[in-house]
């Protein structure tokens, strides 16, 4: 699981005090943050909005895609994906034209399109759990 350091939709005072609560990753953000009550014991914990614990959820989610590292979350930026709620918000031909338009824009090798697919889908997968 990714650092919670590797959210970019985190003040660094929220990565301080969720590491004062032992949340150091994203998985273990993402289990604290599992119900409405979970997301509001721990915005309360950390002097938060539930509505910025959610952000970072949203990021969360979207870090643990598979094969996902610090390069693709840095595609995924520039596509204008800060989140899995945005993936969820288009259809396939659209997020793939976003990523290989912001491939082009990072002058790297776009991912192939069975890759820029499996992320979509498990973005749906992921919503749904």
């Amino acid at each position: 699981m990714p650092p919670i350091a590797e959210l970019t939709r985190i003040e660094p005072i929220h990565l301080e005090r969720l590491a004062r609560q032992g949340i150091f990753t994203t998985g273990l953000l993402l289990e604290v943050s599992e119900t409405p009550t979970r997301r509001q014991t721990l915005a309360d914990q950390v002097d938060a909005s539930t509505n910025d614990v959610l952000r970072w959820r949203d990021e969360a989610l979207l870090l643990n895609l598979a094969g996902f590292g610090s390069a693709e979350h840095d595609l995924f930026a520039v596509a204008g994906f800060d989140g899995l709620g945005s993936v969820l918000g288009v259809d396939l031909e659209t997020f793939a034209a976003a990523i290989g338009r912001a491939a082009g824009r990072l002058q790297v090798t776009p991912p192939s399109d069975l890759v820029v697919e499996t992320w979509w889908e498990q973005a749906r997968t992921l919503h749904d759990q």
